[in-house]
C-alpha cells in the first residue's frame, strides 16, 4: 500500500480536551511525531499498548518527538484520559475516512470475537488484567488502528498497520524510527518477550 502524507495531512482530527480541530500535518510542521491510532478508547488491549507506550514518553519528549493518540471516535475518550493511560495529546478523526485512507483493517462481529482467542490476545489480555487495566463496552468495537511516525517537514519514516486487536508496534521499533535505539532500555521499558503463560478468558474488543 501506498501511503500519500500529503493526503494524510489533510485529514482533521480533534482534540479530546479542547475540541479544536486540527489537520494532521500540523503535527509534524515543526517536529518529528509518533501519531498512535487506537482501535477503541475502552479497549483494554489498546489501554495497554498506550501504558507500554507511555514508557517511552520521556525519551520521545527529549528528543522532540510528540507523541500523540487518535482515536475512531469522541465517545468513551474522557474515561481514557481520567485513567491516565497514554502519556502525550489526545484526538479522535473528525471522520472514519481517515482511517480507512490509512489501510486499517475493520472486522466483523465474528472475526473480532475470533481474534480475542488468538495467542496474542489472551497474552495481551493476560498482562493487561494483571496492571489492573479495564475495559468497557463504550464505541465501536470492530476497527483496527496503527501508527505513523512521521519526520519534521513530513517525510513519512514508517507506517503500521495493525493485523489484530492486540497487534502492537514494540517500543524498541518506535524509538529506532528517530534514531533512539541507544535510548531503550529492555529491563525497564515495555514490548519484552512475554511470559509463556496461557490465560482461557477473553476482554470485550
Amino acid at each position: 500500500m501506498t501511503t500519500d502524507i500529503t493526503q494524510i495531512g489533510s485529514q482533521k482530527v480533534k482534540s479530546v480536551t479542547s475540541g479544536e480541530t486540527v489537520e494532521l500535518k500540523t503535527f509534524w510542521e515543526n517536529q518529528n511525531v509518533a501519531i498512535i491510532f487506537f482501535r477503541r478508547w475502552g479497549c483494554m488491549l489498546c489501554r495497554l499498548w498506550a501504558k507500554e507506550l507511555s514508557e517511552i514518553a520521556p525519551v520521545l519528549n527529549k528528543h522532540n518527538v510528540k507523541l500523540i493518540g487518535i482515536g475512531v471516535e469522541e465517545a468513551g475518550s474522557k474515561d481514557f484520559v481520567n485513567g491516565k493511560y497514554f502519556d502525550g495529546d489526545l484526538y479522535y478523526v473528525d471522520n472514519i475516512s481517515t482511517y480507512q485512507l490509512l489501510g486499517f483493517k475493520r472486522f466483523n462481529v465474528v472475526t473480532i470475537i475470533t481474534s480475542l482467542f488468538w495467542k496474542q490476545s489472551r497474552d495481551a489480555i493476560f498482562k493487561g488484567r494483571g496492571m489492573g487495566l479495564e475495559t468497557d463496552l463504550i464505541g465501536d468495537g470492530l476497527q483496527n488502528g496503527g501508527a505513523l511516525f512521521v519526520k519534521n517537514g513530513g517525510k513519512l519514516l514508517f507506517h503500521f498497520v495493525q493485523m489484530g486487536p492486540a497487534d502492537r508496534y514494540p517500543n524498541q521499533d518506535v524509538l529506532e524510527h528517530f534514531g533512539l535505539e541507544n535510548e531503550y532500555n529492555p529491563e525497564t521499558m515495555a514490548n519484552k518477550k512475554p511470559e509463556e503463560k496461557e490465560c482461557t478468558t477473553e476482554a470485550q474488543p
